[in-house]
């Protein structure tokens, strides 16, 4: 039986995900090239006919983060250009099918459920669901509960359920130290991985085991579904009761001032659909789809052959020789890059390898589902983490460099970092209203026509571009976040260029309620500073101060309010969101737990 909270959403049943049709490719493709000329064109007038010569150096920055954004949609739109799925096959029949060694013989597959300090009601049916598994013919399933915290209870379950218990006595590496321990102890020619709240479903075996029969296949990911997300109620709903006939005027102010249409909805917006049905399955036309963890399953002798090269160059570098023979408890070899970001770290050297030209695949179809972070101190955890470990990776072992990775896999990898490092530049738009209104400089000559008659095609057309190209997904939400992560996001970029080691702490996997508002705070901040420029601006224009004119005022308002409720809807949800709003109620008190830092 799963946590009390989350027996409510037992009975949702999981999405399917359509492939792209021809018809949406066509109008996807005209409208993002008409949006990506247009930008283009928006630029070259700002740079060759619209800098204001009173304000050079700002005039200058706002541009550079102009060019910086569009660089980053044209990444971005070539990382989602084209859906490519790998047609599915079917089950291996023998080992020589799948791509492995030996005559005859059973297929073997190890699923590994890693737990730290998650409870025992999230753990155990996970456990549960792993034995559901449809076990094809001529494979074998040996299932494993990897347990970090060495917890007697947990040792206790693993025996009463009938499963394969492996505990350590430190945590070196963390997650991927896990990994390590239990792959040394196992023999399984794939191995599937769990975190302690992935709950595979029964087809998960059959639906992704028939890509290996390319014998060039090193991992398979699957979509992560977080099936506990509350679907919340109607604002009219929750304020009928007080406000009579009046809720559904005042409902519908407060949806579009929050951009939340339902109170308790998704209040981190933690539903990852637009990643994984539109970034993930479109970069598996050049098989460069990378590891999410969770719900993936990886070929063996790819793992321990990155492994093995990665430790050989190692130690070329240090000037020693290694031999390429795998001992039996080796405690220098890492199959999973110890690494707070090890999926995507693992992903990238097997991508790299000219050699084996090992590729992945990404299973457009959700094969297992999960639990969301449910506070806003573990979203937070999540967040940094995630920003943090793909920073480090940037800035301190770049795939990009790597001679052995194509060219058009590199430029997938640089979307991904692009889209971090764009918290460089992302406050100087955001902030750049603020400088205008307290010092009456615009960035650029004039609002004039001339100025909308550039801007407002490049903007409409890069909505409608993104809309079509993500298959109508509310790509708002993505936006949402990455200004509410901002600081975020900054941080993390502090500690990595300070070279502080990311932690590895685990994202708390049960409902925490209270504490962590303080992460909304800078965005508090920043709107009240907003509010204060846009009152001082109209103050300049209502005392007739020259710098201030009507169209300086209206499109500084405009961008002032723009962003200020873009900080606002990233907060929103969590700081209204009460479980007294979403139905059913929980059968017991949750707990109050407060995680670790995701740096040391």
């Amino acid at each position: 039986m799963p946590h009390p909270y989350f027996v409510s959403f037992e009975d949702r049943v999981a999405p399917r995900f359509p492939a792209f049709t021809n018809t949406r490719e066509v109008v996807w493709h005209v409208l993002a090239g008409a949006a990506a000329g247009a930008g283009a064109q928006y630029l070259y007038w700002r740079w060759t006919a619209s800098m204001n010569p009173d304000a050079p150096l700002f005039s200058i920055l706002v541009a550079t983060a102009e060019t910086l954004f569009f660089l980053g949609t044209l990444l971005f739109y070539f990382d989602i250009w084209k859906e490519g799925d790998t047609p599915r096959r079917t089950v291996p029949a023998t080992r020589a099918d799948a791509g492995l060694t030996g005559d005859g013989g059973e297929i073997s597959v190890d699923v590994f459920i890693t737990t730290f300090d998650e409870d025992v009601d999230v753990v155990r049916p996970s456990i549960l669901d792993a034995q559901q598994i449809e076990v094809p013919a001529n494979v074998r399933v040996n299932l494993y509960l990897l347990d970090d915290g060495h917890r007697p209870e947990f040792a206790s379950m693993a025996q009463a359920t009938g499963i394969h218990y492996i505990a350590r006595d430190t945590n070196e590496g963390f997650k991927a130290g896990n990994l390590r321990n239990a792959l040394f102890q196992t023999d399984g020619d794939f191995v599937a991985i769990c975190d302690a709240d992935t709950r595979l479903f029964p087809t998960f075996l059959t639906h992704t085991l028939g890509y290996f029969r390319d014998p060039k296949v090193a991992w398979v990911q699957t979509p992560h579904w977080f099936y506990d997300v509350p679907q919340g109620r109607t604002w009219e709903n929750v304020l009928r009761p007080r406000l009579g006939r009046a809720a559904g005027m005042v409902g519908a102010s407060l949806a579009w001032v929050t951009g939340r249409t339902r109170v308790g909805a998704d209040p981190f917006l933690a539903d990852p659909v637009l990643f994984f049905d539109v970034i993930q399955r479109r970069r598996n036309r050049h098989g460069a789809s990378f590891c999410c963890g969770a719900g993936s399953i990886h070929r063996r002798e790819a793992v321990f052959d990155a492994a093995l090269k990665r430790k050989a160059a190692d130690l070329q570098r240090a000037g020693r020789r290694f031999k390429q023979t795998l001992p039996p408890r080796s405690v220098a070899l890492q199959p999973f890059r110890f690494h707070v970001s090890e999926d995507i770290y693992t992903s990238m050297q097997l991508h790299g390898d000219p050699e084996a030209q090992w590729r992945s695949v990404y299973h457009p179809q959700i094969e297992a589902r999960m639990l969301s972070p449910w506070s806003l101190d573990a979203w937070a955890v999540q967040k940094l983490k995630y920003a943090g470990g793909t920073l480090d990776i940037m800035l301190h072992d770049n795939p990009l460099f790597l001679n052995g990775m194509s060219f058009v896999t590199k430029l997938h990898y640089a979307a991904t970092f692009w889209s971090y490092l764009s918290a460089v530049w992302a406050p100087i738009m955001l902030l750049a209203p603020v400088y205008s209104m307290l010092s009456g400089q615009a960035p650029v000559e004039a609002y004039s026509a001339t100025f909308f008659t550039y801007f407002l095609p490049m903007i409409l057309l890069s909505e409608a571009a993104m809309v079509a190209g993500c298959k109508g997904y509310n790509v708002q939400s993505g936006r949402v976040q990455a200004i509410a992560t901002l600081h975020i996001q900054l941080r993390a970029l502090a500690a990595v260029l300070r070279r502080k080691k990311p932690r590895f702490p685990a994202t708390p996997k049960t409902p925490v309620l209270g504490g962590g508002r303080h992460h909304a705070v800078p965005a508090l901040g920043l709107i009240t500073v907003m509010i204060l420029a846009a009152a001082f601006g109209v103050w300049q224009y209502l005392s007739d101060v020259e710098t201030h004119s009507a169209p300086f005022l209206i499109v500084n308002v405009f961008w002032l309010a723009w962003n200020a409720m873009t900080l606002l809807r990233g907060y929103a949800g969590a700081l209204q969101f009460r479980p007294d709003l979403v139905t059913p109620q929980p059968r017991k008190a949750i707990a109050h737990v407060k995680p670790k830092t995701a740096f040391q």
